[in-house]
């Protein structure tokens, strides 16, 4: 530690060390099973690492000397890097329990500190064990044009014909967005390509300190307790996926185990993204080449990375969801992306419909031919049966036709690209037949009926739709669309609809494969096909910030 401490704008070194017993270190390690902490410690112990996370190692000194501390020592220092990496090779071939990993950790080969380099890569390895543990958010990065008069005062515009696509080189994007966005914290920066996913994850660990050394991270003594800057730390992921317009930012969250308030805490996590929506287009623009760009919401808000790399990512699935997943599939096919040659796959022509599927008269087994009365009924009732359970069996079976033809080859369950939660209102006037009784519904109850409406979990829809009226495009379409209806004047009743689950949209898809939705009558929305978890229904399509934004 230096001597003298002068606050700066820099960020925080990888180097910089944390003593093992922090609160904020306590918790990173201690949220890994023991097979995760292995792993990460011998991450630390490799030779690309081992410059950032030296182990604490045994000195050259005398013989007596290493007896003595060999004796005095729970967990005796280690001679040299190779033989402590065999140490953890024979813990990881045999069983045991984690509490050992931990304090052999803190207390034994890492007992002068951690840095937060080390402590970076545990946090990113809980983040693979558990890839449901962040809330993303989908964002799409769109140019802006240049300004008319640079001296004025008029709001930059949307290019929305322009197919630029910002650079992104990682130490000038660190800099300026260090410079720009967070100049009176300090951050630390992690850099790490994911594992399984085509995605560049960028970790910020966010302190609340004006200086760069160990003085920003050590307890200070306070009057009523003994704080640590750690208290109101943060940390926020920043997914960039391969070769797309989007980039995925997660909600910030505290590093210490309890926070000071519910409601403060949540402020501050809303303040830092925003911190971030407003400055990650600043780092990414390029003022002197006059290329400038802003970021805007998709209306996609999930804690599976997977789906939004699926409908956001570089592949071919961003505007083909629901049923329109089948024309990607064929073109899979044909570009030879199956690993068997013999598995067909699925085109369009192999989902249309039989139109003998309903239109083929019911089976009905008479008794015709049977001479006695008795046993003319009971055939009659028996063909009956029979009749009835053939119905069933084509009703059944057209189900799953329809469910494969709204659905295509999403919404599976299993697949590891489901959404927990979708949000959606329906904006469109409520019909009636005069047209006259509804007339003044507007003045009384508002136009979404909002006013007085009851209690509940507190959802991001209105938020969003408060922000989509804000397009102006967008609301004189609206409006347009609304004269040419004759609609402006009936009453719109505020209808929300929440769907929660592990995977909707493969829930959706199992109650049309049962009867119980009608698959030919559902709106297209509810397929998934737009690509969005918050949006509002007009005019039968929904629009969350123009659907998905293509």
């Amino acid at each position: 530690m230096p001597r003298i401490s002068v606050p700066t704008t820099a960020r925080l070194p990888s180097s910089l060390r944390v003593n093992p017993t922090n609160p904020a270190a306590t918790k990173i390690l201690g949220r890994l099973s023991r097979s995760s902490l292995l792993s990460v410690a011998l991450d630390w112990l490799d030779d690309n690492s081992l410059s950032l996370a030296q182990p604490y190692l045994r000195e050259d000194e005398d013989d007596d000397d290493e007896d003595d501390d060999e004796t005095d020592d729970f967990y005796p220092p280690a001679r040299s890097p190779e033989a402590l990496r065999d140490v953890y090779t024979l813990l990881q071939a045999r069983k045991g329990s984690k509490r050992e990993i931990l304090d052999r950790i803190t207390e034994g080969d890492w007992r002068h500190g951690l840095s937060l380099y080390q402590l970076a890569m545990a946090d990113l390895q809980y983040l693979y064990d558990h890839p449901t543990s962040q809330q993303w958010s989908a964002y799409r990065i769109m140019p802006l044009k240049p300004p008319r008069d640079p001296d004025g005062e008029e709001p930059p515009q949307v290019d929305k014909q322009s197919l630029t696509i910002p650079r992104f080189h990682p130490s000038t994007f660190l800099r300026t967005l260090q410079a720009q966005v967070l100049p009176d914290v300090k951050a630390h920066y992690t850099f790490d390509a994911h594992k399984t996913l085509p995605l560049l994850l960028l970790r910020i660990f966010i302190v609340d300190s004006p200086y760069n050394t160990n003085l920003g991270l050590q307890q200070k003594t306070g009057t009523p307790t003994t704080t640590t800057n750690f208290d109101a730390s943060r940390t926020v992921y920043i997914a960039f996926p391969d070769a797309s317009p989007h980039l995925f930012i997660s909600k910030p969250q505290t590093t210490t185990l309890t926070s000071s308030s519910s409601s403060g805490s949540s402020g501050e996590s809303k303040s830092l993204r925003n911190l971030l929506v407003e400055g990650i287009p600043k780092a990414l623009s390029r003022p002197l080449q006059r290329q400038r760009f802003t970021l805007q919401s998709t209306s996609l808000v999930t804690r599976n990375l997977a789906a939004l790399v699926e409908r956001r990512g570089g592949g071919r699935t961003n505007a083909a969801g629901g049923g329109w997943s089948v024309y990607t599939a064929a073109a899979a096919a044909a570009d030879g992306d199956d690993d068997d040659g013999s598995k067909k796959r699925e085109t369009p022509l192999d989902l249309v419909l039989p139109a003998s599927a309903s239109a083929s008269p019911p089976l009905f087994l008479g008794g015709g031919e049977e001479s006695g009365g008795g046993n003319g009924k009971r055939a009659a009732v028996a063909g009956l049966v029979l009749a009835g359970e053939r119905r069933e069996e084509r009703a059944v079976k057209r189900a799953r036709l329809v469910a494969r033809a709204r659905f295509g080859v999403t919404a599976v369950a299993g697949d590891g690209k489901g959404v927990e939660r979708v949000d959606v209102v329906v904006e469109d006037a409520f019909p009636d037949a005069g047209g006259e009784e509804n007339a003044g519904g507007d003045e009384e109850g508002g136009r979404g009926g909002r006013v007085g409406r009851g209690g509940g979990r507190k959802s991001q829809v209105d938020a969003v739709l408060q922000r989509a009226a804000g397009d102006e495009d967008e609301h004189e379409d609206d409006t347009q669309q609304q004269q040419q209806d004759g609609v402006a004047q009936k009453w719109r009743p505020y209808v929300r609809l929440t769907f929660h689950g592990p995977h909707v949209f493969a829930g959706i898809r199992q109650l049309v494969e049962a009867g119980i939705v009608d698959g030919e009558r559902m709106p297209g929305w509810m397929t998934g096909e737009e690509g969005v978890t918050i949006g509002a229904v007009r005019h039968g399509r929904i629009r969350g910030h123009k659907g998905s934004g293509l």
